[in-house]
């Protein structure tokens, strides 16, 4: 997902020349995100969602969606303004995360059909990772423009 969506995408994050599905160390996310390790380890206090692997010696392996949920913890806090509570419920879905967006027609079309035949073959419980990220998109466009329409109500009454 982009920065209009809820979650950074592992793909726009990722690109270190290592296999997408790759476990990385957290010098390596540190490197890739450009903040520091101890950063890393207090937002594992900090953040419950955020659990990489760890192994023998308190070692940490990130695999892909640590990485997205680390970029989109950093897009919150030091690009948004983010408090780390905010960010903490943002993530927990009590908050939207995006300021609003205008629509643009490709919002207001219907579900492209690779995803169309995804819904239509994926098991009951089992949507692909493609459909659960544009449906993930979707929820959070959606929340915009219940933001704007409650935003617009409010303006509306004062001036009565």
């Amino acid at each position: 997902m982009t920065d209009k969506g809820h979650l950074v995408s592992p793909e726009s994050v990722i690109d270190d020349g290592k296999a997408p599905d790759a476990l990385r160390t957290i010098g390596e996310v540190a490197r890739l995100l450009g903040v520091k390790p101890h950063v890393l380890r207090y937002w594992e206090e900090q953040f419950p969602m955020l659990r990489p692997l760890t192994r023998a010696g308190n070692r940490r392996y990130y695999r892909a969606e640590d990485v997205a949920l680390v970029a989109t913890i950093d897009r919150l806090l030091n690009h948004e303004g983010y408090t780390i509570r905010g960010a903490r419920q943002a993530l927990d879905g009590d908050l939207r995360v995006n300021a609003p967006v205008a629509l643009d027609k490709a919002d207001q079309g219907p579900v492209s059909a690779p995803l169309a035949a995804d819904r239509e073959t994926a098991p009951m419980g089992k949507a692909s990772p493609a459909l659960e990220t544009e449906l993930v998109a979707a929820v959070a466009r959606l929340r915009v423009h219940l933001e704007q329409i409650r935003s617009g109500l409010a303006a509306a009454l004062e001036d009565d």
